[in-house]
């Protein structure tokens, strides 16, 4: 397994050696050079504090909003754990994935052990994510139907990322990717107002013109992806009975909790981040990556012999 080794960078005739800076050397480098360079600058973390760090780091640098900085976070679980990563983690990786295409000048932060998971399709992100605008056309049952199609939980009041609430004109969505859930308020079937709210409080926070509504998950749960995850499933477990607690929950329609390490099922072929990038970008990589990887596929392997002699769990 082989991973990045870009050690020396020049600036300004300086040689510099990247991954012996502390964190606020990394970060104003890094800032500086987004500045002067026209493309994406991915930045490659050995763990998730460092990313965080280097994330906040940069942003300071950049406090002109002179480049966009992106996070590409962890999902804070360990391999074939039978927990789901918080909503809030899934919202940023999907802003993420759904901007990255089109990224022109900025900044991405990502530690490699997230950079070793297969991702969805390239297509996944744009092709499930719909937007609204002030003054559009809308009927309520169709958009219900878009949003849990899109994975999305109605409830009584929304309060964290990927839920929704119908209440008379009145329709509250929390989008994935959104710092702010949005309160929609239709005249008729008319989009009368678009208003950022507080989930705490519930009171407005500001107008806008435009909301964009991007998937629930990293998959899909409409009918089309369930019966190719059924499929897959018995041709990758043929042992595993039918009555296996996550086959039956996905074939119902329910995301079970540790659901994202079978995500592969959903679909015909996967990805990595590198399918995401642009074709525009640099790297920049920090110390103690490939030691990390290599910690990281010797963790995996042996969670994935350890979880293996369950027949109701295969992983």
């Amino acid at each position: 397994m082989n991973f990045f080794n870009l050690k020396t960078l020049t600036v300004d005739g300086a040689s510099n050696r990247f991954e012996e800076l502390d964190v606020s050397g990394k970060s104003l480098f890094t800032a500086e050079h987004t500045k002067n360079f026209s493309g994406l600058t991915m930045v490659l973390t050995a763990t998730a504090l460092e990313a965080k760090k280097l994330t906040e780091g940069i942003n300071f640098f950049a406090s002109e909003n002179t480049f966009p900085v992106y996070d590409f976070p962890d999902w804070e679980t360990l391999a074939y754990d039978i927990f789901s990563p918080h909503r809030d983690i899934i919202s940023r990786r999907l802003r993420t994935l759904a901007k990255l295409p089109e990224i022109g000048r900025g900044v991405l932060i990502v530690p490699v052990t997230c950079l070793m998971h297969r991702l969805a399709p390239t297509d996944f992100v744009t092709a499930r994510t719909f937007t609204y605008q002030i003054g559009e056309t809308i009927d309520r049952e169709i958009l219900r139907k878009q949003l849990d199609h899109a994975g999305y939980r109605k409830v009584a009041s929304v309060y964290e990322h990927g839920e929704y609430a119908l209440r008379g004109s009145i329709v509250d969505i929390f989008p994935m990717g959104s710092a702010e859930p949005f309160r929609i308020d239709l005249l008729d079937n008319e989009i009368e107002s678009l208003r950022l709210f507080d989930a705490e409080s519930q009171i407005t926070i500001k107008n806008t013109n435009n909301i964009e509504i991007l998937p629930a998950h990293e998959f899909m749960l409409d009918k089309q992806s369930i019966n190719l995850f059924l499929n897959n499933w018995h041709e990758k477990f043929p042992n595993s009975p039918s009555d296996c607690p996550i086959y039956k929950d996905v074939s119902k329609g329910i995301a079970p909790q540790g659901i994202e390490y079978f995500l592969s099922l959903f679909f015909q072929k996967t990805s990595t981040l590198f399918d995401y990038i642009p074709r525009n970008v640099r790297l920049l990589c920090c110390a103690n990556v490939q030691e990390m990887a290599e910690e990281f596929w010797i963790e995996t392997v042996s969670r994935y012999n350890d979880n293996n002699i369950d027949p109701l769990k295969p992983p």
